[in-house]
């Protein structure tokens, strides 16, 4: 029987949606790559193949989940499986060099950035955003690994050369113009089939950490930026957004053949958008969703039962 496949490396994050699929009768099977093997010589089964592969599966102790991934897909896509979020999306979520190269490409702007590896490029890195803020941050992350915000060079140095620093599982190091919010806030957009479906106001002034699951909000790295101060959601669902960047979002997702996605920006005191990061493994916050009556795993596990009755049409008819 042809099923929802669910390629992924963490439980936690994907027990919501598996629970939708369960309300919805959806047959499913997960492929939990913390340990994969795949025998290519095999033909895969039929199905639709959903990846959930996440940048920072070495934080949990998976540290090669990803390459077996690539692997995995590979043979899926070799056989003309229905994959989503497949191999380019794999590539994006797991280097912002590579996103950001393909957001310019697709006309969005993102923040002034240079990437290095070694002590001595990340300090010539640092100079040249010498008498203005500066955040450093893991090439290979998700969560917000590795994201510092700095003042000047001179701290920025500090960090570069001092114990504290942490080397990225990939070795290459972001520095990154800080683009302030005039309300300490970023925006993130969340997409289903490859549309809008809404978007998210994150409150950054407690910090970086800002994955929206549940089980991103205790335990985790944490960076902050100020002090709290006042009692406020972190996640809040907008009503009614709309602004042009979500024509060249939908854009973007089509070219790189990515289905499902979060995307965030941060947009300055001149209201001008930076984009900074592309989440292929998107989670969403269940107290913003309860408030807003709007729920992404719900829609997700409709749109993989609507890609599931399409390969049983074609497969019916073959």
């Amino acid at each position: 029987m042809e099923k929802i496949y669910i390629i992924h490396e963490n439980n936690e994050w994907t027990v919501h949606l598996t629970k939708r699929l369960e309300e919805l009768g959806l047959p499913y099977e997960e492929y939990h790559m913390g340990e994969g093997m795949v025998d290519l010589s095999t033909i895969p089964p039929q199905g639709v193949f959903y990846n959930r592969m996440s940048a920072s599966s070495h934080s949990r102790g998976h540290r090669y989940a990803p390459e077996i991934t690539f692997g995995l897909l590979a043979w899926l896509e070799r056989h003309d499986r229905k994959v989503l979020n497949g191999s380019r999306a794999l590539q994006l979520e797991l280097s912002k060099v590579l996103q950001y190269m393909a957001l310019n490409q697709a006309g969005i702007c993102t923040p002034k950035t240079i990437a290095a590896t070694g002590s001595e490029q990340l300090i010539e890195a640092l100079k040249a955003f010498d008498g203005k803020q500066i955040i450093t941050k893991h090439n290979r992350a998700g969560k917000g690994l590795g994201v510092q915000l700095f003042d000047n060079f001179y701290s920025a140095r500090d960090y570069v050369l001092g114990e504290q620093f942490e080397e990225p599982v990939d070795g290459i190091t972001l520095v990154q113009e800080y683009i302030q919010s005039p309300d300490s806030s970023i925006t993130r957009c969340e997409f289903v089939d490859g549309k809008f479906h809404y978007a998210v106001r994150v409150d950054t002034s407690g910090g970086f950490e800002l994955c929206p699951a549940e089980a991103c909000q205790i335990g985790d790295l944490f960076c902050p930026v100020g002090e709290v101060k006042e009692e406020k959601p972190m996640f809040e669902i907008i009503e009614g957004f709309n602004d042009p960047i979500i024509g060249l979002y939908e854009q973007f997702l089509i070219e790189n053949h990515i289905q499902v996605a979060g995307i965030e920006f941060v947009r300055n005191s001149e209201g001008e958008i930076f984009t900074y990061d592309v989440n292929t493994n998107t989670n969403y916050n269940p107290d913003a969703e309860e408030k807003a009556g709007k729920f992404g795993m719900l829609e997700l596990a409709k749109f993989l039962g609507k890609e599931l009755d399409q390969v049983r049409s074609s497969l019916a008819l073959s």
